[in-house]
Order: C-alpha cells, then sequence, then structure tokens
C-alpha cells in the first residue's frame, strides 16, 4: 500500500478514536420537583461542603446573586466567567439529574456533553466520595434561590476556545484518579488528605501550572501565581524563615492569622473566611496536620528559634531615619502596629517572619500595602489601611526595598515599575 494512504488512514483513524473519546452524550434533563427525596442530614452536610469547596465565591460575582455566577476569573488565556449554577432551569442546573451532576464534578462534562474548561478543578472534586457530591447536589436544588441569570462569553481567543480540545487536554495533563487512603499515615492525616486534595483544592492554587495551564504534580503545593498574588509554598521549601507547623495551620485557617506567619489576604481570605470555618476543628485540625507534614515540620520551641530573635532585633535596630528614606516611611506609617518583641502580638505580624519578604517576587507585600486588610480579611476585628491613594510608586518601591533589606533578602529588582505592575491590575474582588 502506498505510503500516503497509510499515513492518510492512520491519520482518519486517529482523529476518529479521539472524536469517540472526546465525545459525551448529553443527559436527559428532570423535572426540579424530583429533587425532594433528600434527607436533611445530606442537605446539612451539603452546606458544610460547598461552603468549604468555595462554590459560592467562584460562582457568585461581586454584588450579584448567590451561585448565579458570572464572577470574572482572569487567566493567562483569557477572561472567564463562571456558570450559574443555581437551580433555575433555563441558564441555571435546576435540569441536571444527580448523574449529570456528578459526571460534571468527576470529569468535567456538562450536562448538554460539552467540556468544560479546567478552571473548574473537576480533577480535585473527582477525589470525592460519591456521598459527598450528592449532598452538594442536594444542598444547590433544594436551598439555593433559582435566579435566572445568562452567563457571559468568555474572553478566550481561537482556538482555545474550541471545547472538544479539552478532551486532548485531558488526556494528556488530568489527574483522574481517585483518592485512595494511604496505609502508613494516621486517620486524621488521610482525613486532611481527602480534603486538601479533593473538596477545598488547595493544589489548583498553590500548586505551579504548564505553559497549557495544567498543574505540575511533581511539584505539588510549590507555590503559584494566582489572581494577581502568589499562593506561597505549602512544602518545605516556603522561605519563610519559620517552620510551619502544624498548630501554625491551625490558627492560619481557624482565625485568618498565624501569630509567627502572615495574614490571610486576597484570594486566600475568603477561603479562610467564607470557606474552610464551615468545617469543623477536627476537619480543620486534619488538614493542619496533613499540611504540617508536607512542609516537613518538626515541633520545636518557636520561641528560643535564631529565626525570630533575629527578626526581632532586626527590628528594633532602625537605622537613622534621617538617612533612610524607607525607614523614615516605615516608622510613620506602618511601625506602630508592626511592632513586636518577643511576645508576639496576634494580627500585627512581625513582617520579617512571613513569606512575603521572602518570595522571589514582592506582589504579595506590594498589594497589602496598595489595598491593605478589610475587616473580613485576616484576623477579625484588625484591619490595615491602604496606602494606594497615599503612596506614590516611589515611596511603596522605597518601603518594600527598605523591608527586603531588613529581613536579609537580596534586593528586589525594578521596584517602582513592579509598583506600578500590580497597582493597575484589576483589584481581587472577593
Amino acid at each position: 500500500m502506498h505510503k500516503g494512504i497509510i499515513i492518510s488512514l492512520a491519520l482518519i483513524t486517529g482523529v476518529g478514536l479521539f472524536g469517540i473519546y472526546a465525545w459525551h452524550s448529553p443527559i436527559e434533563p428532570i423535572n426540579p420537583q424530583q429533587n425532594s427525596a433528600f434527607t436533611p442530614q445530606e442537605i446539612a452536610l451539603g452546606k458544610t461542603l460547598a461552603s468549604a469547596g468555595y462554590c459560592g465565591t467562584c460562582h457568585t460575582a461581586p454584588d450579584g446573586q448567590q451561585y448565579a455566577g458570572n464572577y470574572q476569573m482572569h487567566t493567562e488565556f483569557g477572561t472567564i466567567y463562571t456558570s450559574n449554577i443555581t437551580p433555575d432551569e433555563k441558564t441555571g442546573i435546576g435540569s441536571w439529574s444527580l448523574k449529570a451532576f456528578e459526571r460534571a464534578m468527576r470529569s468535567g462534562v456538562s450536562r448538554d456533553g460539552h467540556h468544560l474548561l479546567p478552571a473548574f478543578p473537576y480533577e480535585h472534586f473527582n477525589k470525592m466520595s460519591a456521598e459527598d457530591i450528592k449532598a452538594i447536589y442536594a444542598y444547590i436544588m433544594t436551598s439555593i434561590p433559582a435566579v435566572n441569570q445568562v452567563k457571559e462569553e468568555n474572553g478566550i481567543p481561537f482556538p482555545l476556545n474550541i471545547r472538544w480540545l479539552q478532551a486532548g487536554w485531558k488526556l494528556l495533563f488530568a489527574d483522574t484518579s481517585e483518592f485512595a487512603k494511604q496505609s502508613d499515615k494516621s486517620e486524621d492525616w488521610n482525613r486532611g488528605a481527602y480534603l486538601s486534595e479533593g473538596l477545598a483544592h488547595c493544589g489548583a492554587c498553590h500548586t505551579p501550572r504548564n505553559a497549557v495551564g495544567a498543574e505540575d504534580y511533581d511539584n505539588m503545593y510549590a507555590g503559584a501565581a494566582i489572581d494577581g498574588w502568589y499562593a506561597p509554598s505549602l512544602t518545605a521549601s516556603n522561605p519563610a524563615p519559620l517552620p510551619w507547623q502544624a498548630e501554625d495551620f491551625y490558627e492560619y485557617l481557624s482565625t485568618g492569622n498565624s501569630t509567627y506567619h502572615d495574614s490571610a489576604g486576597g484570594p486566600m481570605a475568603p477561603v479562610v473566611h467564607a470557606g474552610l470555618s464551615a468545617l469543623s476543628s477536627d476537619d480543620l485540625m486534619a488538614i493542619s496536620l496533613y499540611f504540617a507534614d508536607k512542609a516537613g515540620s518538626v515541633e520545636q520551641n518557636i520561641k528560643n528559634n535564631e529565626a525570630l530573635l533575629s527578626a526581632i532585633n532586626a527590628q528594633q535596630a532602625l537605622p537613622d531615619l534621617r538617612l533612610d528614606k524607607g525607614a523614615n516611611l516605615y516608622a510613620a506609617a506602618c511601625q506602630s502596629c508592626h511592632y513586636s518583641g518577643q511576645d508576639m502580638v496576634k494580627g500585627r505580624p512581625l513582617l520579617a517572619l512571613g513569606s512575603s519578604l521572602h518570595l522571589d517576587e514582592p506582589t504579595n507585600l506590594i498589594n497589602v500595602i496598595l489595598d491593605g486588610f478589610r475587616a473580613d480579611q485576616g484576623i477579625h476585628g484588625v484591619v490595615m489601611p491602604a496606602f494606594r491613594q497615599a503612596f506614590t510608586d516611589e515611596d511603596i518601591a522605597t518601603i518594600a526595598a527598605y523591608l527586603r533589606q531588613s529581613a536579609g533578602e537580596k534586593a528586589w529588582p525594578n521596584l517602582i515599575s513592579k509598583v506600578g505592575e500590580v497597582r493597575r491590575q484589576p483589584q481581587f474582588a472577593h
């Protein structure tokens, strides 16, 4: 047979096989009244899980109606608008059966058969149990008001907007494995792993991605840029001077602040306050134990840690304010709240201990100086003023340079231009 014919047949066969793999049949719609057989216990569990999975955070636009979608997600591939997942029959998922909902959660395929974009973290939700997925479905279908709101068109250029191409992406990059307990770990550790890898989908923000937007599972939780911020590493590679221990993770996740580390700002604030806060203390501790293990932390007396003592001493040894403009601005605008001695003050962190000053780029620090912390961020009852209008780019760069130097790190390059870049980017909506 002629070589060209063989190649042509091979291509046709390959396209045909891919088409079979990529195609998914629609699932018949249902009458929403069929969704009346759920128990109160299932619905209550679903409410907790939906909160901990940030369903409302991602599917509610600023000042929009709950779960009605059109929240803007800015990605390297264009702007994505989230879907309406209220039980509205025409524009939401009111006509979706449990089977259709579970298929979307596990494989990223809509009821009508089209592929969902990987901004929807089905790779993580696939690790959830059938009972937990059913509970979320029960809660949405019985407790969320139906809202008739058409989804905005995504701003994704051709050919990335061709949905069946997502099948190829899934085939090459998606992790479709189910959650499997590790026999050499405790029940609490496994519970934390189940919640973190599945429902809470922590890796969706904290794991770096490759050139086509797939999570780099060889560097799970190693840190990544997200929504104009940087989600720091949750492993031993985190650059913070003090190791994250289980009690630090628990304090952070339950209050929005860790005394010896950071406060929850930017995209992390709603994760803590509008999401994980729904979980029990036992579940939060399980997550904390899981990540403490990932961070390789060893229980120790933090108060005697050399890094802590060094940070306190460096903070107290201010340079001559008449000669150092950065120190002068910091003393005038920041020091009264961020000054700590041996006994740390919760909610008023010693900045040299946070990861923001030790990351390779200054985005998080700049964001915090520009926009501060609202009452719904960080620890409840403590706010930080925004300096977006009060300080110029040069002022913020000068403060950042001073803090970076006082933390014992090499200077960040091109700081003034970086401040301008961060100032111009869309502000995180939640």
